[in-house]
């Protein structure tokens, strides 16, 4: 062959609202504009959201920002607002247009999960790290020059790292970078020169959160190990040691002179910290969920902090210099003991599914959220059926089951708090589940047989332009006549479990550019269903037909006949073809039974075979309307040689 396989493609979707106003499932960063009073937050649901923090405001949410397939990590506002900077577990790092709120570009260096920024203001540097252990250093003027016919990137890179990164700092000036690691230790470079300066060591656990000082002589970490480190760089040793949380600490951050530290964490609650006087702490407020990241106010005297459950609050701090010791007695150091109990402002997040399952007619899902709401979604046509509220969800499952068995053709993540669907990661997965087109509610013609995996590919695609968009007969066919997908469905092209390939809006597939780019990413055997309207093929499923021990005589016993059928055909098809090939007069050693092929697929005379010849599968008698998958699945239960027995209830 000579040359290199590409990796296999693989086609998602989201099922979801037109417009999500609510975060799902934890905000992982915040980013305030204090000149627009706009602040920025990340989403573990890939959305980045943009709110206003104006006093009085009712409805706070302005806009989504959307590019991301995977949960956003960090995000960075730099140019004086103009642009930010945002990095996902999708492994890129995206450059947008902030007060617009659309992506300009896409960088594709790193290898893995990109888990943290740092950003030097007056250099308008920004350094980007993860769990691919390098450290890259990008010039923001040069990445929002950037077009789309030249997006190469030049950037310079930190190695040495041996471990994930899960945390970055810089200072303003870009004279000092610190990372931090699974490899509790905190490592420190020059970005000017690209050179390691130190390792410094001391924590028991991974290094989650950092701050520099503005002259980058001093940093102060944050450690899974529960305690807050200061560290003097000029000396390279760790100053004190500052133990005010019980659990891990995930967000710092200092105030301008560097005085007090605000940190939070696991266990919940919001700290500042004299630095210089560690003994004097106070606990700002107690969130409901761990806290993720927290933000200054534009005045520095209240702080916005996210969590892990979605809401984002606005608290205020007690004044800096009206602090003294006796205010910040150890004694009090219970969560009784707090600043402050309501918070100054609450966006509040959303429910993210939690539970799902995928019901027997592999369509259909139920789910449950984090508030108990249990919902049906139709995974064809890509959209909430129903909210069926607080009910109990283990009844509703088993209320749901049906005795049929439909192959897998999908794959179901949970990650973002939505529904992701992966489409079977090849051909033969995803284009597995023929049905009846009229038990699926489909149509009311009788004997449609349909494929949901080619439905949905061609209801996703079906605004796409393509140059080869035509039937049998020449004729231009879009879509697939029976449905279609709402357009504001994200669709998703990725390399099977890895990088995203191209992410697009189902309804945007008919723009010159997004032709374009879908003629470089859609795999051949989908644009031959979904657009060219190949049918698939048929899964064939080999089975012994046997007369029952109840009517066999020596001779039968010898006798297998061997029989290969559509995996979809009814029970009572195979029953014609007993009553007209064995029973009826036919030579009954024949049966057509070598190659089999179609031989279970013939009409019958007037009688009702069912009347004449009753099928057996493990001495269970089986309904004529049961199709052989579900004889095999559900009767069988196993994957080898199927067999099934015939008995003769009149010649």
């Amino acid at each position: 062959m000579g040359t290199t396989m590409r990796k296999k493609t693989q086609v998602s979707f989201v099922i979801r609202d037109e417009e999500e106003r609510r975060h799902k499932n934890g905000v992982s960063s915040l980013q305030l504009d204090p000149i627009q009073g706009r602040l920025y937050s990340a989403g573990r649901d890939g959305i980045i959201r943009v709110w206003n923090t104006a006093t009085g405001v009712q409805d706070r949410y302005i806009q989504s920002m959307e590019h991301h397939t995977d949960w956003v990590n960090d995000i960075v506002l730099c140019c004086g607002g103009k642009n930010l900077i945002s990095a996902s577990s999708d492994t890129t790092v995206k450059v947008w247009n902030a007060p617009k709120g659309f992506c300009m570009s896409t960088l594709r260096t790193h290898k893995d999960y990109v888990r943290t920024l740092a950003y030097a203001k007056d250099k308008e540097q920004v350094a980007s790290a993860g769990l691919d252990r390098a450290i890259f250093l990008w010039d923001v003027n040069t990445l929002t020059a950037l077009t789309a016919s030249n997006n190469t990137v030049t950037t310079s890179s930190l190695v040495g790292n041996k471990e994930s990164i899960y945390s970055l700092a810089m200072n303003p000036p870009g004279t000092i970078l610190v990372s931090g690691s699974t490899e509790k230790v905190l490592r420190v470079w020059d970005p000017r020169n690209c050179s390691r300066l130190m390792k410094l060591k001391g924590h028991a656990d991974n290094v989650k959160a950092l701050v520099v000082s503005q002259d980058g002589s001093q940093c102060v970490s944050g450690s899974s190990d529960g305690t807050i480190k200061l560290w003097s760089l000029s000396q390279q040793r760790c100053v004190s040691t500052i133990r005010v949380h019980s659990e891990a600490v995930w967000a710092l951050l200092a105030t301008e002179n560097f005085t007090h530290i605000i940190s939070g964490g696991r266990d919940r609650l919001v700290i500042i910290t004299e630095l210089r006087n560690p003994d004097n702490f106070m606990i700002v407020c107690e969130e409901t969920a761990p806290i993720l990241k927290l933000c200054f106010t534009a005045d520095q005297q209240g702080v916005w902090v996210s969590t892990s459950e979605s809401d984002i609050r606005c608290w205020k701090l007690p004044p800096r210099n009206s602090l003294s010791s006796d205010m910040y007695n150890q004694n009090n150091y219970n969560t009784n003991n707090v600043y402050q109990t309501q918070p100054l402002y609450h966006i509040p997040g959303g429910p993210a599914i939690k539970h799902y399952t995928v019901l027997n007619d592999k369509r259909h899902i139920l789910t449950k959220d984090t508030a108990n709401n249990v919902a049906l979604y139709d995974v064809l046509k890509a959209c909430k059926v129903e909210d069926l509220g607080e009910v109990d969800y283990d009844e509703e499952v088993k209320k749901r089951f049906k005795m049929v068995y439909v192959p897998n053709w999908f794959n179901v993540d949970l990650k973002t708090g939505m529904l992701t669907i992966h489409l079977g990661q090849d051909e033969t997965d995803c284009l597995s589940a023929w049905v009846s087109a009229k038990e699926a509610g489909l149509t009311t013609e009788n004997d449609q047989k349909v494929n949901f995996g080619a439905l949905l590919l061609q209801a996703l695609l079906e605004h796409w332009n393509h140059p080869n968009r035509v039937n049998e007969s020449g004729m231009k066919v879009i879509g697939n006549n029976f449905f279609s997908v709402p357009l504001h469905t994200p669709l998703i092209f990725s390399e099977v479990g890895g990088r995203t390939l191209y992410r697009l809006q189902v309804g945007d597939a008919g723009g010159e550019n997004e032709g374009n780019l879908l003629i470089e990413t859609v795999p051949s055997w989908v644009v031959e269903v979904a657009i060219e309207m190949s049918a698939p093929n048929l899964n064939k499923l080999p089975f012994y037909l046997l007369p029952h021990s109840s009517c066999q005589s020596k001779q039968d016993r010898q006798k297998k006949d061997r029989l290969v059928a559509n995996d979809f055909i009814q029970c009572r098809k195979v029953a014609e073809h007993v009553v007209e090939k064995i029973v009826g007069g036919g030579d009954a050693s024949g049966a057509s039974a070598g190659s089999g092929k179609g031989s279970a697929n013939e009409d019958s005379g007037n009688d009702a075979p069912e009347e004449r010849v009753e099928l057996l599968c493990a001495d269970q008698v089986l309904d004529p309307n049961m199709d052989l998958r579900t004889v095999r699945h559900f009767i069988w239960k196993s994957n080898v040689e199927f067999t099934l027995h015939y008995r003769v209830l009149k010649q």
